[in-house]
């Protein structure tokens, strides 16, 4: 979502603010904006619509604006359209206060309704605005800066981080947050806000995360944070284990292009430390057998790719434990009144580990007395720290919008856990257990194997790029890799693309296909490669193109039908998603590129969605 950046110390804030906004810019923007405050000419805000390079641009890299203290901000638009008035940071009537926001401020309009009563002029659309001007009014009310913004939290209702300066505290920024991700970076004689880590680790690693309704005021030579009372609180630092360089390109045309080929070594770390003498090793997650064998029902809850992680959660899981495992997205498990009780395991699932969706469903679960388990990637994030256990899936940091690497790991976890469990519940036999096991220590070179050679993939993605509507049908886990393989394709290359289990042909869907249709047919389930072919020749015989994915050991059966094949390596039955979503992910990115499209920053979508 959108990325929030701030800065005071003894050097030119603007240029350090632009440097953290351009590494946030996977995150999704339409407009950028700066505010910094100097001793002579006091706040200047720049911003403008469109990407950050314009805002550069107009600043000369940021050399035009003096001063040590100032926030910035790229905005996604939610309240008013993108454009350079409705772009952040937004500035009191006064001219005094600047601010930036992430989140949605749900009862803006009735707070705007009671200052335009008291002769507030409001100048965009936005939601945010109305906190600058509710700041100015609590600032001339009380002369503190501090407490104006302790009265006026207290009057908003909904998800914020904040980023907050004063022409009156030339040394002083001020951050506050609730429901929406916001850090604090610590350095020597300087410290930083942001919203994620990537834009301020080349100054630092030593941060704080914020928690809800916390105030933390930041000069040059010190960090102090309080709670919503205004009562002093210590925090603890983290330290950040990854570098700069893990968020850069390093030579690869795109960010999704070098993630797709960092699987094999991700997969590597989130699955080699748990697995000792034969046996999966979940050192942090205190599970019993008598705990386990008192569950009734399993939630696996997400969005989008995380979701679709769960969905092949939820067949493995069944499989191998014998428990009811009902997958539900995030956005709608909160209002379902979802049967949850002290025998109910709910899992949430969550590459960032900010997802408000999933934040939701995880307090709800939580609320009605469940036990909860985050499998994310971000260390230290919201649905890390509020679960009752985690599961990190140690991807490092992923910056194309559309997930690959994010999305195979936490396969990988679920995977371990659900072997874990099974374990403990005794539904699965040794022999099984074991070969499970050997198995998913081999994903991560079979993954190699296929990405060493994939010439085929581009081939086909050149062959077939110009379709405006594609179909992707399979069965079983063929089905539940299907919809992520869908959803790539649509997320970077703007194509309309849906997945169906392949028995839901006949019942409306087919007649959708026509003479040129394209139609992926996934046949990589062994017990059901017999149906899988008989679905090629159904969509066949109405005229579809079929480019088939299977494995290895059924390519020449395939290639009789199928227009084009994709064999990937055979491995466990329960594992084969993590190695037939590769060539479907490397699909989804040639068929962009051939239509010429921003893979890494697909429109209309964020990296992570921290708005209802």
């Amino acid at each position: 979502m959108c990325g929030i950046v701030g800065f005071v110390g003894d050097q030119q804030a603007a240029p350090v603010l632009l440097e953290g906004l351009r590494q946030m810019e996977y995150r999704g923007y339409d407009s950028a904006g700066v505010a910094v405050r100097s001793e002579a000419k006091g706040l200047q805000i720049r911003k403008s619509k469109g990407r950050l390079q314009t805002l550069a641009d107009l600043t000369h890299g940021g050399a035009d604006l003096e001063g040590t203290l100032g926030i910035g901000h790229t905005r996604w638009a939610t309240h008013g359209e993108p454009n350079d008035i409705n772009a952040h940071p937004h500035v009191s009537g006064d001219g005094k206060i600047a601010l930036v926001h992430n989140g949605i401020i749900e009862n803006y309009l009735e707070l705007k309704e009671q200052l335009t009563r008291q002769g507030v002029a409001f100048t965009s659309e936005t939601d945010t605005e109305v906190v600058a001007h509710l700041l100015r009014f609590h600032y001339q009310e009380c002369g503190n800066m501090l407490e104006a913004v302790g009265r006026c939290l207290r009057r908003i209702e909904g998800s914020y981080a904040f980023g907050i300066i004063c022409s009156d505290y030339p040394n002083a920024l001020i951050a506050a947050r609730k429901d929406s991700p916001l850090i604090i970076g610590f350095g020597e004689g300087e410290n930083f806000i942001a919203s994620d880590a990537t834009a301020i680790i080349r100054h630092t690693r030593d941060v704080a995360y914020m928690n809800d309704g916390e105030i933390a005021v930041l000069t040059a030579q010190s960090v102090d944070v309080f709670d919503d009372e205004l009562n002093p609180l210590e925090k603890a630092h983290s330290r950040i284990d990854w570098d700069a360089a893990s968020a850069e390109k390093g030579g690869f045309p795109h960010f999704m292009f070098k993630e797709i080929l960092e699987q094999p070594e991700a997969v590597h770390k989130t699955i080699s430390p748990r697995i000792r003498e034969g046996r999966v090793v979940l050192d942090d997650i205190q599970f019993t057998a008598d705990y386990v064998q008192s569950l009734s029902r399993i939630y696996m809850v997400a969005c989008g790719s995380a979701y679709h992680a769960g969905v092949v959660g939820k067949y493995t899981w069944e499989k191998l434990l014998r428990r009811p495992v009902e997958v539900a997205l995030a956005s709608e498990f909160r209002y379902s009144e979802p049967l949850v009780d002290e025998h109910t395991l709910v899992i949430a699932i969550s590459q960032s580990g900010e997802t408000l969706d999933t934040m939701a469903a995880l307090r709800e679960a939580k609320r009605l007395g469940g036990r909860t388990l985050a499998i994310c990637n971000a260390v230290g994030s919201s649905i890390a720290r509020e679960a009752g256990d985690v599961l990190y899936t140690w991807a490092g940091p992923e910056i194309a919008v559309a997930t690959s690497k994010g999305y195979s790991t936490q396969l990988a976890a679920l995977n371990l856990v659900g072997l874990y469990l099974a374990d403990l519940l005794g539904t699965v036999e040794k022999q099984e257990y074991d070969r499970m096991l050997a198995e998913l220590q081999t994903l991560p070179e079979k993954m190699r194997t296929y990405l060493v050679n994939f010439e085929d993939t581009k081939y086909f993605a050149s062959r077939f790029f110009h379709h405006d509507s594609i179909f992707f049908i399979g069965r079983n886990l063929d089905y539940a890799m299907g919809l992520e393989g869908s959803l790539k394709l649509k997320e970077i290359s703007y194509i309309h693309s849906e997945a169906y289990a392949s028995g839901e042909l006949k019942h409306g869907t087919i007649s959708l296909i026509e003479p040129g249709t394209l139609v992926v047919a996934l046949g990589t389930c062994g017990a059901l490669f017999e149906k899988a072919m008989s679905n090629v020749v159904e969509v066949k015989a109405r005229g579809a193109t079929v480019l088939a994915v299977t494995t290895e050991s059924y390519r020449q059966r395939m290639e009789k039908i199928a227009d084009g094949v994709l064999a990937v390596p055979e491995t466990h039955p329960l594992l084969q998603p993590s190695l037939s979503i590769v060539p479907l992910q490397l699909f989804a990115y040639y068929v962009a590129l051939q239509r010429g499209c921003d893979i890494d920053k697909p429109r209309n979508l964020a990296k992570s969605v921290t708005v209802e």
